[in-house]
């Protein structure tokens, strides 16, 4: 396990409780996620964390690489599974769309994790990535910061070119970017 991946799993805790003392914040990330998650289909929240996002918008389905995490997660009514997005265990077109909320800051190289869930979408699925805009005010404000937190020191922001180019390159089609709010964007795209 990367190092920072270790981070989620031994302060499981505390990272959950971040969405506690910062509702303002985690309010309107889910208000921009229902805009952009369907709302009927077989989901799955690749990262789900605690399950903050999936048990909200209705994502029954979960995986992530933290076992505290996924305790949390499951007591929030989430189907999760220990998993790394590299290596999904699910079969060819299991779902209707998949979500990734924040992860893709946080993967070394997200091109495989993105291939891997071009091969669980069925035809027409989507994918639905949430982000931290490299270069948008939220990333600015984090970096002028003193000390970025333990969860943010291994991020890696991307800008919107980054990760459309990462989700094209995948075989997705008509990616867009369908929100952009202080730097928190959602883009999304279809299997054709």
């Amino acid at each position: 396990m990367t190092p920072c991946r270790r981070i989620f799993d031994d302060l499981a805790g505390e990272y959950d409780r971040w969405f506690d003392d910062h509702g303002a914040v985690y309010g309107a990330e889910l208000r921009l996620l229902r805009s952009a998650v369907p709302r009927s289909g077989r989901g799955l929240e690749l990262g789900v964390g605690s399950g903050r996002f999936a048990a909200p918008l209705g994502i029954a389905n979960g995986i992530d690489p933290s076992l505290g995490l996924l305790t949390m997660a499951k007591g929030r009514g989430v189907d999760a599974v220990r998993g790394e997005g590299e290596h999904l265990p699910y079969r060819a077109g299991s779902f209707d769309y998949v979500l990734m909320m924040t992860v893709i800051c946080y993967l070394e190289d997200p091109a495989p994790v993105i291939d891997e869930v071009f091969r669980v979408v069925s035809g027409r699925g989507e994918i639905i990535v949430g982000f931290i805009e490299r270069d948008g005010e939220i990333a600015r404000q984090y970096r002028e910061e003193k000390a970025r937190g333990r969860f943010l020191s291994c991020a890696r922001f991307l800008s919107v070119e980054d990760v459309t180019g990462f989700v094209q390159a995948s075989g997705f089609s008509g990616v867009t970017l369908v929100q952009r709010t202080k730097g928190f964007c959602i883009v999304r795209g279809t299997k054709p």
